[in-house]
């Protein structure tokens, strides 16, 4: 056996064994599910890189050439060369883009330890080869059948022996090597020619049809000519009674050796449609978030004194998000975006009351003390790590249970790493420019070609429909203004600024100057560099972009007024967003009529009554008008008020059930008169009270149809002051996103697994002395010897300063192996410098299951 034979490792275990620290951090890092929990050792953490869950996962992540490389490996020998992938992926042709990015893809999986292995014996883990190897269940996505050794696996060796001799080669004495003679004719590039010179053009033809898959084809009992022909040379294969299979050898001669139609070993680019001044795109972005801010604020002003019920299998009813869209004057999905996003950031909740209902939290009453941009950040923030999707509301789980907003069964995990993403390729373009929405969606399926079902032109997977999503629900939030990424939408991703158009230019023209970090790659390779997805900040990080975003996006929102225009036709214009104090006065005194850069309010006899209500008087209006507005209060409106406020509170309100008391007869004789109030069923009990069985708030609300201006009053004959409620949630916590998958490992985790996994390893590996009397243990097995035999070998080793091997149970029951020096054994503890831990260390003697001297050497 050769040195370099030696050195190669012989499992995936070894190739770990040989990895350095910086590379088992690397593979922990791409594979977070490895290492939850901590494995014992590197045989354990290469077990458990093989078992189906986490080789699946780990297909989910891989680049579409990354996975084509995988796939190539599939249909290749077990172990395959170099030489062989090469071949495979590059075609007869040598496609020179493929032979520069294959060793960053085929490095790619060796650092996911889904490949290991050098260049002469590359090996794909079984279990991934088990996936993605073609057969009669489950295609390859590279079309190819079966090799011919697996597909005559059931033939008869009479029946090999034909196929041999039919193809012109000698006859063998067994079907193994008969097999072996048709995979060596079909692999032979000249002979291969050779016979397919003497086939029909019609037999031909059938090749090529079955060459790019599916490889399976039907035939009758009785095959025409040109299949005949096919059949006798095992050219075409039968798998089963009236179905052939093109073998994978002769599909590759027919592809000039390649496995997939087209290598994709580029990803797609994102280039810019549209152009815009940086300036433009900010101040758009910037109008949308104010917009954001109104929109919200609306939707819990509306809900403001309690808003719909929550369904009983949780959630909002079509019903109310048809009345919260038409109140918010949106369509039914955006306002079941706008409803979701306030309760991503907690604004919004149920009130868990008996009668549950939705209503706004505490937390509202905070965020709308706090200044606009950072009222704008919070939502955006929470936006951007929301795994509850408004996009999937009106649809259907898997039970075809419909999906309601605020209800359960909204959370795709991989939201916030897609919305990452899309505006990180939006990132990378210049200031102010606006990319093709398909390209990103392009970009994002080349990027993880495996994640979700796809349709049938592939925009049907959930990736995509994400993707969308997160285009447009930015723009609506005002993180990126006509299609471009705005400045402090870029803040909000941590991103670095944008390159200038002309510094772009600059870079496109000079391939050889730094790009970035593939910068010391190959021209392919640096795209490939940059394939791989942005990792979303960590919290912190994130509260430190946020709040730079909050700083950018400040000078860009408009500054709140303090006043208002009044206008003669009794309508009121605010030419700008008005401080909080004035809103909130000017929206129980009047109604919106139209919003916009300018809002309009119309005053009419019900807003005005609705002021007096809330215990406003009439002198108090005509002071808040007066105080606040830029032009004089026009004489309608000082007529308005005066005259609603002398007919205001006129009439009195009780319960009988209800009455009506006046001291003005003739009003209430023109209310009887009146056929309107026959509903009321009115009568009189004394010359100024009228009596009814409605309820007061029916009455109240009965007689100012009828153009009255009723007040309510108590039982103590009070004038009732009807404020508005504010309903509130008791506090309440956001709702947390769903992760997709263990997080990612910190460096200080990281360091403290690789630590501990190789000091299990080295337990586990050290040669022991063998013993005459005790079996050899199986990996991993923890030696057992009796309490006796432990405490004398344990003493043994104090005087001669020997090592020994233990097995060792903590108080929580887990188990490991630790190699010991013991420097002191008393009072039923032994103390020892442990090798695996690199430090003294006391253990109970109670807990240790046995001990075994180590070998010499």
């Amino acid at each position: 056996m050769s040195t370099e034979d030696q050195r190669a490792p012989r499992s995936l275990a070894a190739a770990l064994r040989a990895r350095d620290d910086a590379s088992l951090s690397a593979l922990l890092r791409a594979r977070p599910d490895l290492i939850t929990p901590v494995p014992t050792d590197l045989t354990q953490l290469a077990t458990r890189a093989g078992t189906r869950a986490s080789v699946v996962r780990a297909l989910e992540r891989l680049d579409r050439f990354a996975l084509q490389t995988a796939e190539a490996l599939a249909v290749a020998g077990d172990p395959a060369t170099y030489a062989e992938l090469l071949g495979l992926m590059a075609g007869d042709t040598r496609d020179q883009a493929v032979v520069d990015a294959l060793p960053g893809a085929l490095a790619t999986l060796r650092e996911q330890a889904l490949v290991w292995g050098d260049e002469g014996s590359l090996r794909l883990v079984r279990t991934a080869r088990e996936l993605l190897a073609p057969s009669a269940q489950h295609p390859s996505p590279t079309g190819l059948g079966p090799s011919v050794r697996e597909a005559t696996a059931g033939m008869s060796p009479g029946r090999i022996q034909e196929l041999v001799a039919t193809a012109g080669l000698p006859s063998t004495h067994d079907s193994v090597s008969a097999v072996g003679a048709l995979t060596a004719l079909f692999t032979h590039r000249k002979k291969m020619t050779a016979l397919l010179a003497t086939a029909p053009a019609d037999s031909v033809d059938v090749l090529k049809r079955l060459m790019w898959g599916p490889p399976y084809g039907q035939v009758t009992a009785d095959p025409a000519a040109r299949l005949r022909w096919l059949l006798d040379r095992g050219l075409l294969l039968p798998t089963a009674p009236g179905t052939v299979v093109l073998p994978r050898e002769v599909a590759l001669h027919l592809r000039e050796g390649r496995a997939h139609r087209t290598a994709e070993p580029v990803p797609p680019t994102v280039e810019a449609v549209a152009t815009h001044r940086p300036q433009v795109v900010d101040s758009t972005a910037a109008g949308q978030a104010y917009t954001t801010l109104a929109t919200v604020e609306e939707l819990l002003k509306d809900w403001h004194e309690g808003g719909p019920a929550v369904l009983r299998a949780g959630g909002l009813s079509v019903r109310d998000l048809k009345r919260t869209a038409v109140a918010l004057d949106v369509s039914e999905p955006m306002a079941a975006f706008w409803i979701e996003l306030a309760y991503a950031a907690g604004l919004l909740a149920s009130d868990g009351e008996a009668d549950e209902r939705y209503a706004a939290t505490p937390e509202y009453d905070e965020w709308l003390e706090r200044p606009p941009a950072d009222r704008w950040a919070q939502l955006a923030q929470a936006w951007l790590a929301a795994t509850r999707t408004s996009g999937v509301v009106g649809g259907r789980d898997l039970k075809e249970r419909a999906l309601s907003a605020l209800g359960p069964g909204l959370d795709r995990s991989a939201a916030p790493e897609v919305r990452h993403r899309v505006l990180t390729l939006l990132a990378g373009l210049p200031e102010g420019a606006a990319p093709d929405p398909e390209a990103v969606l392009s970009r994002l399926r080349w990027e993880r070609p495996l994640r979700g079902p796809q349709g049938p032109q592939g925009d049907d997977d959930l990736r995509s429909r994400l993707a969308r999503w997160t285009l447009t629900e930015a723009e609506l939030l005002g993180v990126t203004g006509r299609g471009a990424l705005s400045a402090h939408g870029r803040a909000l991703l941590g991103a670095r600024p944008a390159p200038k158009p002309a510094a772009a230019a600059t870079a496109q023209a000079d391939p050889t100057g730094p790009t970035g970090p593939g910068d010391k790659l190959p021209a392919p390779h640096r795209a490939a560099a940059a394939g791989p997805p942005a990792v979303p900040l960590s919290p912190p990080e994130q509260a430190v972009a946020t709040a730079a975003a909050a700083r950018l996006l400040t000078p860009l929102l408009p500054e709140p007024l303090d006043h208002v225009l009044l206008q003669a036709d009794l309508t009121a214009v605010a030419p700008g967003p008005l401080r909080r104090p004035l809103a909130d006065v000017l929206s129980v005194l009047a109604d919106v009529e139209s919003k916009g850069g300018a809002t309009v309010y119309r005053f009419t006899p019900g807003s005005v009554r609705r002021a007096l209500d809330a215990g406003r008087s009439a002198s108090d209006l005509h002071a808040f008008l007066t105080e606040h507005s830029r032009t004089p209060v026009p004489q309608p409106l000082a007529y308005l008020i005066d005259d609603v406020a002398r007919r205001h509170g006129h009439l009195r309100v009780g319960a009988a059930s209800a009455y009506v008391r006046c001291d003005d007869d003739a009003l209430l004789n023109e209310i009887l008169a009146d056929k309107r109030a026959a509903a009321l069923r009115l009568r009189r009990l004394a010359p100024t009270v009228l009596a009814t069985l409605a309820d007061p708030a029916a009455l109240l609300e009965g007689l100012r149809a009828m153009g009255f201006a009723p007040a309510a009053e108590s039982a103590e004959g009070d004038v009732l002051i009807t404020r508005a409620h504010a309903h509130r949630t008791p506090p309440r916590t956001a709702p947390e996103p769903v992760p997709d998958g263990p997080p990612v490992p910190d460096t200080t985790l990281l360091t403290a697994a690789i630590r501990a996994i190789r000091a299990g390893d080295l337990a586990a590996t050290t040669p022991r002395k063998p013993t005459e009397d005790a079996a050899p243990l199986a990996p991993g097995e923890l030696p057992r010897t009796s309490s006796a035999e432990t405490l004398a070998t344990m003493q043994a080793a104090v005087l001669t300063g020997e090592a020994l091997w233990i097995g060792y149970v903590n108080a929580e029951g887990t188990a490991s192996q630790r190699v010991i020096a013991p420097v002191r054994v008393e009072g039923g503890f032994v103390t020892a410098y442990d090798h695996t831990a690199d430090e003294v260390r006391t253990y109970p003697l109670h807990r240790i299951t046995g001990v075994a001297e180590l070998a010499n050497d």
